[in-house]
């Protein structure tokens, strides 16, 4: 691609999101339906299983895992999906899934003892390797990420006082625990949500944060050195409680960051759900205007600075300020969203939901 067409295909990107980020924003006047609005639009997907493990490829390609061992994949852009699942992993509970291409992609099984594995594959589904089971019945693993098609991590609540790290360094083929003498003590009752495949994420090739609840406090711990030594900071998010704390992050680079979470009861109010950073999580401000509810996840949406969605059980929040001020824009039920650098976002969450955002006026 010659670099004028880079350049105009950037600028094409950069609209897309700035335009999802203006029709979500903007309200219709009174009786008035607007002719562009941005929404969820669902796809069809053929089963109940419920996804808390999305991974979005492209406007094309996109993952999802969850309940019962299932794995799904489209290269239509949502218009069918293909169930991939790995042959006999009815019984595992997948809850993150992090994608490299139509045809290679790593799946977390989380639980206690040997629940917890990772499984990988080359062939679109195919076939499925196991690379990991854990063997330690004290470590419980909720999330991963992957810094590149390479290099990542995954963590475990804590053992021994500390969260356990798994690392990989060629694509999920092999993993190895990380020592521990790097990682902070952890509080008591503490340990990391696996609601949206988001307690762990990171950015750049190196920079990495977690996000934990259960404790006296909601913190986000931060490593540099891909999970080698870590950092600890306490979030305005309320904790106090094994319900409460930071579910989601989101950083769009090394240094500016969302971070989403609250209560998961139903019958339990989410007071400061959301918080935000722009040193790299070494302080985090409440925001100002904060999603109304509980939030499991949260994405940038792409080539922007500004604008951000998050999404829980009882709807989608948009902010256009960085996360500062929240407005729901959305009422469905969704546990977590991604966007890709073309330029689309998609949620996906119980009873088989899973979404594209579109425009009226588009696709």
């Amino acid at each position: 691609m010659t670099s004028k067409g880079k350049t105009r295909r950037m600028m094409s990107v950069g609209l897309i999101g700035a335009a999802l980020a203006l029709t979500l924003a903007a309200p219709a006047r009174a009786g008035e339906t607007p002719t562009a609005a941005a929404g969820w639009q669902l796809t069809p997907t053929g089963t109940d299983a419920r996804f808390r493990g999305l991974a979005a490829v492209d406007r094309s390609t996109a993952w999802a895992a969850g309940s019962r061992g299932t794995v799904l994949r489209t290269t239509d852009g949502g218009r069918s999906w293909r169930n991939v699942s790995p042959a006999g992993a009815g019984d595992l509970e997948f809850r993150d899934v992090e994608a490299f291409d139509a045809r290679r992609a790593v799946v977390l099984a989380i639980g206690e003892g040997e629940a917890s594995r990772v499984l990988r594959t080359e062939d679109g589904g195919a076939t499925w390797t196991e690379s990991f089971r854990n063997t330690d019945p004290r470590a419980f693993y909720d999330c991963m990420t992957f810094f590149d098609r390479r290099h990542g991590l995954a963590m475990s609540d804590p053992v021994d006082g500390k969260y356990r790290i798994l690392a990989t360094r060629d694509g999920g083929r092999s993993w190895q625990v990380l020592p521990s003498a790097g990682m902070p003590d952890a509080l008591p009752g503490e340990a990391g949500f696996a609601a949206s495949g988001q307690c762990l994420v990171s950015s750049g090739p190196r920079d990495v944060w977690l996000a934990t609840g259960g404790g006296a406090a909601a913190r986000v711990l931060h490593s540099a050195d891909r999970g080698l030594t870590w950092t600890a900071t306490t979030t305005p998010i309320p904790a106090g409680d094994p319900a409460r704390g930071v579910f989601g992050l989101a950083f769009r680079d090394r240094a500016h960051g969302i971070a989403v979470g609250g209560d998961y009861r139903k019958d339990q109010p989410s007071p400061r759900a959301g918080a935000v950073t722009d040193d790299a999580g070494r302080t985090w401000r409440p925001a100002a205007t904060p999603p109304p509810a509980y939030r499991s996840g949260v994405a940038w949406l792409p080539h922007g600075k500004a604008a951000a969605l998050a999404v829980g059980p009882t709807g989608t929040d948009l902010t256009t300020d960085g996360g500062r001020t929240w407005r729901t824009v959305d009422t469905g039920s969704y546990d977590t969203v991604d966007c890709t650098a073309d330029g689309s976002c998609w949620a996906s969450g119980e009873k088989g939901r899973v979404a594209r955002l579109v425009t009226k006026d588009k696709d």
